[in-house]
């Protein structure tokens, strides 16, 4: 079956499932391999619960018509997804960056939605398999699309806009992630900046906070970009206000009030302000938009419990996210401030490094209580309090509850520190 022939049958059945505990009735289910499954082992199945067709590529599960074999199915879903979205004729978005993705992504779509039927990456799908699924779920009516990507390694963005093509771009920041992958921050900025190599050769328009010295040069003789600047008047102008708790800023005289903690959301809210206004969305609807968002999924959220003013920012973690949280706390108006911070990972031969900063950045601000937890920073030379494991914690705040106060969470997803809220 070529590619055309199985975007037909797309077309009919325009419902992707990967996880046979997911099927819906009269789905396409692509039989996708990993290091510990094989889809192929349960296309059958896939059918019995009600999908239209099974897509597999090993011959042997063959067994009726409607169980489809290809050449590869991950490949074969990668390049469906390219033909549907040339088919489509929304206008796609991209983005990628160390810090902030998913919450721009969520911002701009909040934005744009106010005018276009758009649609956005789902959560954090932001690979090769889940760019692949953004762009098929792109609608008939869909006018603008926003693809989230991420990478940990070379040449993995340069493929993922193979894949979707875009139109237009922004990368929210050059950060200490993934270093281990990208082999250092100089392999980050390499890495990230293969979305603008890619825009720049289709001459397609690329989003930029002019602010930032590293965008700023990289595109000091492109011509097809749209900046903003909170200082250089050459470009959009928007003024940071203040942060206490929440991000406040104004544009063209008009006040945004977000419902954002940390200064690092500022240029997060930027981007989804510049991008409406290039598509034309009143300013009035973009200012609805932005204060209208609220955080979920442990990311920057402000929640109160148990006599606990809590930022829990425990979605993930890294050098540069961490360093601006702690800053930002520091700010912060309350009359006790307790820490609780865990591992960063990924980050490997700098890991002790990094980690020891950091411990020595959070004794440096004095907040009333610090709490190191994870094997790298229970390593740390410091006289904080650590603890090499998470349980290690738990079993120190069952004894020694702690007292009321501001009290910031965060660390790498692995840490999973969203369990501190079950503690207090």
């Amino acid at each position: 079956m070529t590619i055309k022939e199985l975007h037909a049958l797309f077309l009919e059945h325009p419902h992707i499932c990967t996880d046979t505990r997911k099927i819906t009735k009269n789905c396409l289910f692509f039989a996708l391999k990993g290091p510990n499954f094989n889809g192929n082992k349960f296309a059958q199945e896939a059918l019995d619960k009600g999908a239209a067709y099974a897509i597999i590529d090993e011959e042997e599960f063959k067994t009726s018509e409607r169980l489809v074999l290809c050449d590869g199915v991950l490949e074969t879903l990668q390049k469906l997804a390219t033909y549907h979205r040339k088919y489509s004729s929304a206008k796609i978005i991209s983005l990628t960056g160390s810090n902030g993705k998913t919450t721009t992504k969520e911002l701009i779509h909040a934005v744009i939605s106010k005018k276009y039927r758009t649609i956005a990456t789902q959560g954090n799908l932001n690979n090769h398999i889940g760019v692949p699924l953004t762009l098929l779920s792109i609608k008939e009516d869909t006018e603008i699309a926003i693809v989230e990507m991420g990478a940990n390694h070379q040449k993995e963005i340069e493929f993922l806009c193979s894949i979707a093509q875009p139109d237009f771009g922004y990368i929210t920041n050059f950060g200490q992630a993934h270093l281990e992958g990208f082999g250092g921050v100089e392999g980050v900025i390499k890495g990230k900046s293969e979305m603008y190599d890619h825009l720049i050769s289709q001459n397609n328009s690329i989003f930029f906070n002019a602010d930032d010295g590293i965008q700023k040069e990289k595109l000091a003789n492109y011509t097809k970009k749209m900046g903003f600047s909170s200082s250089d008047h050459q470009y959009y102008q928007i003024k940071f206000l203040g942060v206490d708790p929440y991000v406040s800023l104004e544009v063209e005289g008009t006040q945004i009030n977000t419902q954002l903690v940390g200064k690092y959301n500022f240029t997060n809210c930027c981007a989804a302000i510049l991008m409406g206004k290039y598509f034309n969305v009143p300013l009035t609807d973009i200012k609805t938009a932005i204060e209208s968002y609220r955080p979920e999924n442990n990311r920057s959220q402000l929640l109160s419990k148990n006599g606990f003013d809590i930022v829990l920012d425990a979605y993930n973690a890294n050098p540069t996210s961490m360093r601006a949280a702690l800053e930002n706390f520091s700010l912060m108006k309350a009359k006790r401030k307790t820490l609780i911070i865990g591992d960063m990972f990924e980050l490997g031969s700098t890991a002790a490094e990094e980690h020891q900063s950091i411990a020595d950045l959070a004794e440096n601000l004095h907040f009333d209580q610090i709490y190191l937890v994870g094997e790298n920073f229970y390593g740390t030379k410091t006289s904080l309090s650590k603890f090499k494991s998470f349980d290690a914690l738990k079993e120190h705040l069952t004894k020694h509850p702690l007292e009321k106060a501001s009290l910031l969470i965060k660390g790498s997803r692995g840490m999973a520190l969203e369990r501190v809220l079950e503690v207090l």
